[in-house]
């Protein structure tokens, strides 16, 4: 009697770690040459400076907008509840520390992922899928160096500016919000920022941001880098990236919290 051929019941049900443990492997391995790259000449001075461009200036309109209403929604809402308690003065401090910590640094990072991550695993899944970045091999040009060490590193520089940003415009939405429109005192709104936000809080924002563009940068493109079957793969590793950077974010994002929080 012959026996179908195929996968065990083993091997069907362990396909999704197994698939987990390869994707990981091929990004940490990629990650190590893109980071090898970087200090290795030729240095393409010129693709870091397109991909700074194409990261940070392309998305500040973005950040800006975000970063503008987030800052009077959540002074809107901050006031809303601490004038139930007589301490809205405590307002500005509040928004403050909340966006320079943790607001500007994740929607900086899930913006420039929607815009900037999901171009760089479609560029790069489009060059992979019609050979170009076989041609680039073939021409004696590393690929990832030309391609990959560029955007990380821009991803790096740019994203803790882009984050300032956010935080400056955040809290000029909010004090319009709460001087100009719900009457808080402007005096105190000023002081309570001065006095309660620390410098720590500016550098945990840093870090974050930092991180989120390695990680937005190395995902995606990875996921271009490696992309196949043609226009549907390229469209699915574009989603795998975002997704995925995302996810990386959060999940990075409460690491770095729990270290740098004094308990």
């Amino acid at each position: 009697m012959s026996q179908a051929h195929g996968p065990s019941l083993a091997a069907r049900a362990l396909a999704p770690a197994t698939h987990a443990v390869e994707a990981l492997g091929s990004l940490v391995i990629l990650t190590g040459q893109t980071l090898m790259w970087l200090v290795r000449p030729p240095f393409r001075f010129v693709q870091l400076l397109i991909a700074m461009e194409f990261i940070g200036v392309q998305s500040i309109f973005i950040v800006m907008l975000t970063g503008t209403f987030s800052g009077m929604v959540f002074a809107l809402q901050t006031v809303s509840g601490m004038r139930e308690f007589g301490a809205e003065g405590i307002v500005g401090s509040v928004v403050a520390i909340s966006l320079t910590r943790e607001i500007s640094p994740v929607f900086t990072g899930l913006m420039v992922t929607a815009r900037a991550g999901s171009a760089i695993a479609a560029e790069l899944g489009n060059m992979r899928v019609t050979e170009q970045i076989d041609a680039l091999t073939t021409m004696g040009v590393s690929p990832v160096q030309y391609l990959l060490s560029p955007r990380v590193l821009a991803g790096v520089l740019v994203l803790p500016l882009l984050c300032v940003v956010y935080t400056c415009v955040g809290m000029v939405g909010a004090w319009v919000v709460a001087i100009v429109g719900l009457g808080v005192d402007p005096g105190v709104f000023i002081a309570n920022i001065e006095q309660y936000l620390q410098p720590k809080d500016f550098w945990m924002g840093m870090i974050k941001a930092a991180c989120f563009g390695f990680l937005i940068t190395t995902v995606s493109g990875e996921k271009g880098f490696h992309a196949s079957g043609g226009a549907r793969g390229v469209g699915q590793a574009t989603t795998e990236a975002v997704v995925r950077s995302a996810v990386a974010m959060l999940v990075v994002n409460y690491a770095i919290t729990s270290l740098l929080t004094d308990v």
